[in-house]
């Protein structure tokens, strides 16, 4: 197969059409090899427009959605990131290419240790995966400067909100079956956020996700 063929391929017909138009993000998904990330019986995929099981319940997320995730993000080089959700290390790989330093927390062990393998092999050093449940964010190295959650949660749980410095950014799947919200929430001032539902889709749920419907974005 070529993998180089098949990248282009991809962000042409299938990332760019989707008004994923960014340079910077277009560039990185061609510059980061997507099929070191991807489990072996499933390589020739890499690329297609599918979920590509990683075991445990658990996807990588379609091309298409990871480019309008960066995208909306608009990353800068000297942020810092967290990420809920590591998966196979593939978008980890992605937020550290544009930003400082990103910390994935992955909840499953076996995935932790799939991400850090994937990451190590591929020669990233400015991503550090921990297992443990982020559910609730991973307040003790916080405040971020943005804050993805690679799985869909019911709602955004406030102690997650807590986490962002001020002007910080929130990504998230947010809803249940049929149908999830992409949705970026921006902290405009102390205690206040802005919302913007940048596309719908489904995902996987994340673990212990909150569903107390008392404090709702």
């Amino acid at each position: 197969m070529n993998f180089e063929q098949a990248r282009f391929n991809m962000v042409e017909q299938q990332i760019r059409p989707w008004e994923v138009l960014d340079q910077d993000v277009l560039d990185l998904l061609m510059n980061v090899k997507r099929e070191e990330f991807v489990p072996a019986a499933y390589k020739n995929l890499a690329f297609s427009e599918i979920e590509i099981p990683i075991g445990h319940g658990q996807v990588m997320l379609k091309p298409v959605i990871e480019g309008k995730i960066l995208q909306a993000l608009q990353l800068k080089r000297s942020e810092t990131v967290l990420e809920i959700g590591a998966g196979s290390g593939y978008f980890a790989a992605l937020l550290a290419g544009c930003s400082d330093a990103v910390r994935s927390i992955e909840i499953e062990p076996a995935l932790a240790s799939l991400a850090r393998e994937n990451l190590s092999r591929y020669g990233i050093e400015n991503v550090l995966v921990e297992e443990g449940d982020g559910a609730q964010g991973w307040a003790e190295q916080g405040p971020y400067d943005v804050i993805v959650v690679s799985g869909g949660i019911p709602m955004v749980p406030q102690a997650m909100l807590q986490q962002l410095k001020p002007g910080g950014r929130l990504f998230a799947f947010v809803g249940e079956a049929p149908i999830m919200k992409g949705r970026l929430i921006t902290q405009v001032g102390e205690g206040r956020f802005s919302t913007e539902d940048v596309f719908e889709t489904m995902v996987p749920a994340i673990r212990n996700a909150q569903r107390n419907d008392s404090f709702r974005f």
